[in-house]
């Protein structure tokens, strides 16, 4: 009697459990461009660089035809022009800015700083910074204009109002020897800058001795005992509330801030 249960001959049992079967996949890499394709890319790339070169170098759109000026003040655009020298009816891209602008500078002393670009597609921009007079010297009859930085950039044969007058009489002392006419003028110019602005609107000149010994001279016959350039915020302050509290007085000596003295002829 057979069993209640009966394996059937070549029955196979799967697992549920059991490893999915194996997978192969092929994994291809990113596809190159046919030769075809390089030498066209190639092809149009030499094209486009040819064409580039002589839109900059050969055609007649890109050429400097036109010379801006900005930032004049005593200079006239024509004189800048001038000594600007650029070269008109050239490629935009060969104009030598560098040059120009060392050609400004060496040209007209009165220019400080001076920023030369192209504006396309004709012309080429000089935007000009000019120095200030914040001094002058007189000089075989004649009075050069001085800047911030002690420069003599400028001549006249009339005094410029409002400018006031460096006096060098420098003495025999070691410091004269040492710093020289240059460096005095410069530390000179400097005191001038430190001025308050009321102080600054009447000062007349500067009595130039020596590196620690300059003396503003202010209308009404008042003078001011700057000493050198050094503490010169301080100096200011002093200056201003001496002035404020002795407005009879017509010599003030703020040269030690810390001890100012104050008198009247």
């Amino acid at each position: 009697m057979a069993g209640p249960t009966t394996a059937k001959s070549g029955s196979r049992r799967t697992s549920p459990s059991g490893p999915p079967p194996s997978v192969f996949t092929t994994r291809r890499g990113p596809r190159l461009p046919s030769r075809r394709t390089v030498l066209a890319l190639a092809a149009a790339l030499t094209v486009l660089g040819a064409a580039t070169v002589w839109l900059l170098y050969g055609s007649s759109w890109l050429r400097a035809e036109r010379v801006t000026v900005t930032g004049a003040r005593e200079l006239t655009a024509g004189e800048i022009r001038e000594a600007a020298d650029v070269p008109l009816d050239t490629p935009l891209v060969t104009v030598d800015t560098a040059g120009i602008a060392h050609r400004l500078r060496e040209r007209l002393p009165r220019i400080a700083k001076v920023n030369v670009s192209r504006s396309w597609p004709h012309t080429i921009s000089l935007d000009v910074t000019e120095r200030k007079a914040e001094a002058i010297v007189e000089e075989g009859g004649k009075f050069r204009e001085v800047d911030a930085h002690g420069v003599r950039f400028a001549t006249s044969a009339k005094r410029p109002k409002g400018v006031p007058l460096l006096e060098m009489e420098p003495d025999r002392s070691p410091s004269s020897r040492h710093f020289g006419a240059t460096r005095l003028r410069r530390e000179a110019v400097r005191v001038v800058t430190q001025l308050p602005a009321a102080v600054r609107r009447d000062t007349r000149s500067l009595r130039v001795r020596s590196y620690d010994s300059i003396t503003v001279v202010l209308t009404r016959g008042r003078t001011v005992a700057w000493g050198s350039g050094e503490r010169g915020t301080a100096k200011a302050r002093t200056l201003t509330a001496l002035m404020k509290a002795r407005p009879d007085a017509d010599h003030f000596d703020v040269s030690a801030p810390s001890a100012p003295a104050v008198s009247r002829s």
